[in-house]
């Protein structure tokens, strides 16, 4: 049965709290380490640049499947379990510099998206739906929790394309550029001498704590729409109105 009005007012003012709170962590932490967003992929060598688009391409292919495939063997765990397994993975690539931190961010990337398949499960969702599958590579695209992002953009909620054919890579293909722009941030703040290990489990927390807020966020206004018995496009421009309130 549809909602009423007042609980559905409810639920987009929750789920825009819930999206304007979601980066906060990763710019505190990022204080705490002494630097800044801006700048820090000049920090990384000339050759990592310009490997990211492409390397993150295949991370984000790889990580799908590999996410997938391990749901048959392992089950969702909970956020603050996901949370602390990445924490621990980034302050040991951190603490081996660049080289194993670029080891460890294909991994990374499979845990965080096997976390947003989590969310996804949590609000009702088949994780091996192709048009959940896509929606999980979509939430990727509201960057991370050093981009910047005022709120205003809500690029993840976009209309969804048809899957059909090469969809899903076409899809990964124009997350990609974005993902490994905040993903060379991360990099660049694991490289930091002495404190790589720090930076890095202090960046993971960031990412994998904004991600799976991001993914609370972007299935919750699926259920929410199907609930409801509105169209999603209504709720996502209402809820668009709400984030870019000051």
């Amino acid at each position: 049965m549809p909602q009423d009005i007042h609980d559905l007012e409810t639920e987009l003012d929750t789920l825009a709290n819930r999206y304007r709170g979601a980066g906060g962590v990763g710019i505190q932490l990022l204080n705490l380490l002494g630097g800044q967003a801006e700048g820090l992929l000049d920090r990384l060598p000339p050759m990592v640049r310009g490997q990211l688009q492409s390397g993150t391409e295949s991370a984000l292919k790889i990580a799908m499947k590999a996410a997938h495939g391990s749901r048959g063997v392992l089950g969702d765990q909970p956020m603050w379990l996901n949370t602390a397994v990445s924490t621990a993975m980034g302050a040991a690539g951190g603490f081996g510099g660049l080289p194993a931190a670029m080891a460890e961010l294909p991994v990374t990337t499979t845990v965080l998206l096997r976390a947003i398949q989590g969310v996804a499960v949590e609000h009702g969702f088949d994780p091996a739906a192709e048009n959940v599958q896509f929606d999980c590579i979509q939430v990727f695209s509201a960057a991370g929790p050093l981009a910047g992002d005022d709120g205003a953009d809500l690029a993840f909620l976009s209309a969804r394309m048809s899957l059909q054919g090469a969809a899903l890579n076409t899809l990964i293909a124009r997350v990609a550029p974005r993902l490994a722009a905040v993903l060379g941030q991360k990099l660049a703040a694991q490289a930091v001498p002495v404190m790589g290990a720090v930076a890095g489990a202090a960046t993971n927390y960031a990412y994998t704590s904004y991600y799976q807020e991001i993914a609370h966020v972007h299935f919750g206004l699926r259920k929410l729409a199907i609930e409801a018995d509105r169209p999603e496009a209504d709720l996502r421009r209402a809820l668009q109105e709400r984030v870019a309130l000051p």
